[in-house]
């Protein structure tokens, strides 16, 4: 049996012999790699959902975690292919087992090789490793006509409503994704304390619950209310949020409210974001048929970043506005139409044609 290493209780390394060593070390690697995540801030859910990654994997394998090849994580990973599921669930596992065993070179690599003589593998490479749904789905938006069309209908059809107050709500949140490029979850978080006039010449909307990055829970930004979001809020409080209930002069009270009372709380509750997605599945079935089950509130964002890159906003600022965490990301969502290459592809030749002349 292939020896492998435990720490002792004397901070000395122990020869394993038995079958229940070898299980008890690498219960020891997977202990340690979750307090290490812990540690890094991640959420709870984040290091659970991580740790039953390895178990799975764990529990495929012939051989101990350490000694695992590339041809194992090939195995796995074209089983989880053949057991239906998405391609960002297989991408998921294979991240997370990648992060896995560059723990283990980096914390472990040194006390199995002084005992074992064996070299720990990074079993998830390029080759195996699945790319994420979004690499392969781009999300093209409605021209800036299309998207003119559907909120102009839907702005009249707001007064025409039977339940007034909800149509002016929904019409409100698929307003913020349009003009400042906001996250669905973002949007519905939002409490009235998170408009901030005071900031800025045009106000901003202060985002507390921001996407953040491998699990480590809300990132928090503030986004000024360009793009006529200052003008859309000041409507949205000053004629329409009161109507709600008495709390519209709460600060914790939700920015986009729900109809029904919340006797706990003694106020509205806040505003599902199913009810929101449904609302944009309906008006776009009426205003923008063509676009009927593909405009999501994601593409809505799509857009926001492809308009307002095309009205001169720079690749940095649409990364601060986004909250992106990296400016590869952000120059995914630009979707630029061929007149506003073409438009770019003048400019630079007349550049270059204005400095020779001046030679």
């Amino acid at each position: 049996m292939t020896l492998v290493a435990l720490r002792g209780g004397s901070g000395e390394d122990e020869a394993l012999r038995y079958p229940q060593d070898v299980e008890d070390f690498e219960q020891e690697i997977v202990d340690q790699h979750a307090l290490a995540m812990s540690a890094a801030g991640l959420s709870d859910d984040h290091v659970a959902s991580s740790r039953s990654v390895v178990v799975e994997f764990a529990r495929s394998l012939t051989v101990p975690l350490w000694a695992a090849s590339c041809q194992d994580a090939d195995r796995f990973l074209a089983e989880q292919r053949r057991r239906g599921l998405s391609v960002t669930t297989r991408a998921g596992k294979a991240g997370v087992l990648a992060r896995f065993y560059e723990f283990v070179i980096g914390r472990y690599q040194g006390q199995i090789h002084r005992l074992t003589g064996a070299l720990v593998e990074q079993p998830v490479d390029e080759f195996n490793r699945q790319s994420g749904a979004s690499l392969a789905k781009v999300r093209v938006p409605p021209s800036e006509v299309e998207v003119d069309k559907l909120f102009a209908g839907w702005r009249t059809s707001v007064g025409e409503a039977r339940k007034y107050l909800p149509a002016a709500r929904d019409y409100f949140a698929a307003s913020l994704w349009r003009r400042l490029g906001l996250r669905i979850n973002e949007t519905v978080m939002l409490d009235i304390r998170d408009w901030r006039p005071d900031l800025g010449g045009m106000g901003k909307v202060h985002v507390r619950f921001g996407k953040g990055s491998r699990g480590r829970g809300p990132k928090q930004r503030l986004v000024p209310a360009i793009n006529g979001a200052d003008e859309l809020i000041d409507w949205w409080l000053a004629e329409v949020r009161h109507q709600f209930g008495d709390d519209w002069s709460n600060p914790d009270a939700p920015m986009l409210p729900s109809e029904r009372f919340d006797d706990e709380l003694g106020r509205c509750g806040r505003v599902g974001s199913n009810a929101l997605r449904r609302a944009l599945g309906i008006q776009t079935g009426l205003w923008l048929p063509s676009w009927s089950g593909r405009l999501t509130p994601h593409v809505l964002r799509h857009y926001c970043a492809s308009s307002l890159y095309g009205a001169g906003m720079d690749l940095k600022a649409l990364q601060e506005l986004l909250g992106h965490q990296w400016l590869a990301t952000t120059s995914g969502y630009i979707h630029v139409r061929s007149e506003h290459v073409e438009q770019a592809w003048k400019n630079a030749n007349q550049r270059v044609a204005a400095r020779f002349g001046e030679v």
